[in-house]
């Protein structure tokens, strides 16, 4: 009758086993090597970029004005923080009005207030290479009814990513 088992091994590098039959005829031997590969690595945790979107806020003036409000300076202290940890991105300030207001002199105030928004930017560590301004003045408003809440939503520099 023939020999017969199985022997059960772990292992936690490549090996070589030679195992040698005995018998009334004679002998005989035979190699195998037992190859273990390295488990991959674990995944690495990517975190999701943060949305330019979310991270990225408008500021907002008040009537007629292009000076920075505390708001907005909270606001834009954001903006530069994520702006600063992503310096490949390049931004468009765009400077919005309400709709009171000539269309030239609208034009003007939105450009006074993305480029105040620009110089806050500048002062908080952005570079002003990444930064452009355009003024829409009244031309494209966030909101279209005619009272205080809705002008405040359009008097605002507003971003858009340039890259």
């Amino acid at each position: 009758m023939p020999a017969q088992g199985t022997a059960k091994v772990t292992l936690s590098d490549t090996a070589t086993y030679t195992i040698t039959a005995s018998g009334p005829g004679g002998s005989t031997s035979a190699t195998a090597t037992v190859t273990v590969n390295a488990p991959p690595p674990p995944p690495q945790k990517v975190e999701p970029e943060p949305d330019f979107n979310q991270e990225v806020r408008d500021a907002y003036f008040d009537y007629d004005k292009a000076d920075i409000r505390p708001d907005a300076r909270t606001a834009l202290s954001k903006t530069a923080d994520y702006l600063k940890a992503h310096p490949s991105i390049k931004v468009t300030v765009e400077g919005h009005c309400d709709e009171r207001g000539s269309t030239e002199y609208n034009l003007g105030l939105g450009d006074r207030r993305a480029n105040a928004v620009k110089q806050y930017l500048v002062s908080l560590g952005v570079s002003a290479d990444r930064l452009s301004t355009v003024s829409f003045g009244k031309e494209k408003p966030f909101c279209r009814e005619s009272n205080e809440a809705c002008w405040q939503q359009n008097r605002r520099g507003h971003f858009v990513k340039a890259n």
